[in-house]
């Protein structure tokens, strides 16, 4: 299988979901984002994996399965997220046995298998299917439309009316809001379109 390496470009809170940040993946050839919707403690969790200088006077859940991995002579070697259904990603944590080589794949939450990831400081991957879903490319160069009057809050009505260069500009405008729900389905509806010309 040909993975994609994804890099971390940050978590925001999610505009559309109460309580809950949107994990931002990018990949590091094409710049496709890949926005994920994770929960408080996770989102918590992943960012104190990454600040390296901050340590919570007890350990994180993250932090003490950590400690376990790398007690019981085990090592993460990647993170791959394989699959989206739904909307949900599925995502597998790769483990090696430093004693024996022997490796092991177990399933996680997509949430779970990054903050482990930054904890080892390993890659994350993902399939070329799964970006070509859910991933976003933003048009950064493309000029300013000559209405605009485009909003996010146009996900409200009836997405057939818009040309796919203004529902280009729609994900355009609602990643910069960090929207990236009204984005993923800005982007489903332009790729819609493109299958029905398939």
């Amino acid at each position: 299988m040909d993975y994609k390496r994804l890099i971390i470009r940050g978590i925001s809170y999610s505009q559309t979901q109460t309580g809950a940040y949107a994990l931002l993946l990018e990949d590091e050839e094409t710049s496709v984002k890949l926005p994920v919707v994770i929960g408080n403690f996770e989102a918590q969790s992943i960012s104190l994996g990454l600040e390296k200088d901050i340590h919570p006077p007890r350990p994180l859940t993250h932090d003490l399965f950590a400690k376990f991995i790398t007690s019981a002579n085990f090592t993460i070697i990647s993170v791959i997220i394989y699959q989206i259904i739904d909307g949900v990603f599925f995502s597998n944590i790769n483990f090696k046995n430093n004693l024996n080589d022997e490796e092991l794949i177990l399933d996680a939450r997509t949430s779970d298998a990054v903050a482990m990831a930054v904890r080892f400081e390993v890659p994350i991957y993902t399939t070329p299917q799964v970006l070509s879903e859910a991933g976003i490319l933003l048009e950064l160069d493309q000029p300013e439309s000559a209405d605009a009057d485009f909003s996010p809050l146009a996900s409200e009505g009836d997405l057939a009316s818009f040309t796919v260069e203004e529902l280009q500009k729609l994900i355009d405008d609602a990643v910069k809001e960090e929207d990236f729900d009204a984005a993923l389905e800005f982007q489903q509806e332009i790729k819609r379109r493109n299958k029905k010309i398939d």
